[in-house]
């Protein structure tokens, strides 16, 4: 089986330390990048449980949070952590290069 393809999507210098940032894949799709601690965690940027983007929310530590319903997710496994959210996000494994964030569909 082939690597999954990894593409570019942004500089790690475009996403300070405890913020986010929301990219579109070619498909259309939103993804939130997420600077925890100088790590970089890539989510769908959907919350699971209403029609709202996470990127309105606000990132505490390793949690993301809805600013629709107050719902969370912990942006390293995806795994909801506060209800209403019961579903996990999808995540997408990044990896550094020169400062740029790969991210692998």
């Amino acid at each position: 089986m082939s690597p999954s393809p990894m593409i570019d999507v942004a500089s790690i210098k475009e996403i300070p330390l405890g913020k986010t940032k929301r990219i579109r894949l070619a498909n259309g799709q939103a993804v939130l990048l997420c600077n925890v601690a100088g790590a970089i965690f890539a989510v769908d940027d959907q919350c699971t449980h209403e029609d709202a983007s996470l990127y309105l929310g606000c990132l505490k530590g390793e949690e993301i949070h809805c600013s629709l319903h107050g719902g969370r997710f912990n942006v390293k496994t995806g795994a909801p952590t506060h209800e209403p959210a019961e579903i996990a996000l999808k995540t997408y494994k990044v990896t550094i290069e020169q400062e740029r964030i790969l991210l692998e569909l």
